[in-house]
């Protein structure tokens, strides 16, 4: 286990003993730092998203260039 991960341990041990109200208030701190908000957003996507199918980038880009021409 890394630094990080042990220091996750932790922190994550201590937000489980908290009650309700303590977890509400110190979710409230996380999100009110845009920063940390923003980066919680992505994690939040992320985890949503890991499991859908994958593209090539190829791909990708050749659908948005057709449909770019398309459109003009």
């Amino acid at each position: 286990m890394t630094t990080a991960q042990a220091t996750a341990e932790v922190f994550w041990a201590a937000f489980k003993t908290m009650s309700k109200e303590e977890r509400r208030a110190f979710l409230e701190r996380l999100v009110a730092e845009p920063k940390l908000r923003e980066d919680l957003l992505d994690a939040a996507l992320i985890e949503e998203r890991k499991r859908e199918p994958t593209r090539p980038l190829q791909d990708v880009l050749s659908s948005r260039r057709s449909r770019a021409t398309r459109a003009r």
